[in-house]
């Protein structure tokens, strides 16, 4: 059976460096994990606050920060088999949005939204990277 590693939430806004200062600020926080696109906005950062953790990142790229009233949290679900998890959520009536692939930064998943509108990134670990490793990549990537 597909094991379930880990679930956090990923807050999407705008100006993801300013929320990052306020999250170690308000809440004693350390950014663990802090990546960025060839724009220099912050495509994914982790933060740690006692034993929570949750991802910031900046709105684009199909991802809106809140207006009007809405708040929208991508569930970041890490797993042992992403094609098993996907397969079974597309089963139960989910879409895809982003297909599952090789991501080329050590994860391999994608995102799908589940019938009540709500998303999941899923995740599996597929190579080790560290800090700088993911970032050259990243820019590779957008390069």
């Amino acid at each position: 059976m597909t094991e379930i590693l880990g679930l956090h939430p990923r807050l999407v806004v705008e100006g993801a460096d300013a929320a990052l200062a306020f999250y170690t600020t308000a809440f004693g926080g350390e950014v663990l994990e802090r990546y960025t696109g060839s724009d220099g906005r912050v495509v994914h950062s982790m933060v740690q606050v006692g034993p929570a953790r949750f991802a910031v990142k900046d709105a684009g790229d199909g991802d809106a920060a809140p207006t009007g009233g809405g708040v929208p949290v991508i569930m970041s679900l890490s797993v042992s088999d992403a094609d098993v998890v996907a397969e079974r959520m597309l089963a139960a009536g989910a879409t895809v949005i982003f297909e599952i692939a090789d991501h080329g930064y050590g994860d391999y998943g994608g995102r799908l939204a589940d019938p009540f509108g709500h998303q999941w990134m899923l995740s599996e670990r597929i190579e080790q990277l560290d800090a700088d490793q993911v970032q050259e990549r990243l820019d590779a990537m957008q390069a």
